[in-house]
């Protein structure tokens, strides 16, 4: 559980533990999922904050490039 908590990959715990990571990616996958069936479901309320949501994958910081998508798909301003 210490190495959950740190936000290590796989890899990384691996190495740790000096174990394969095949091995590694199984305990955290029975950790993880123990732990989020434990976890109530969250419930939201009142203003919510979402960060970064990408409409057109594959596009971050070139916006030129989903203009001309859109202009392809006959999507206007």
């Amino acid at each position: 559980m210490y190495f959950m908590g740190l936000n290590l990959s796989n890899r990384q715990i691996s190495q740790e533990l000096d174990i394969c990571e095949s091995e590694a990616y199984q305990m955290t996958t029975t950790l993880r999922e123990g732990i989020a069936e434990k976890n109530p479901e969250a419930v939201l309320c009142g203003e919510v904050e979402i960060d970064e949501v990408y409409v057109t994958a594959g596009h971050k910081g070139q916006p030129a490039e989903v203009e001309k998508k859109g202009e392809k798909a006959g999507e206007t301003d």
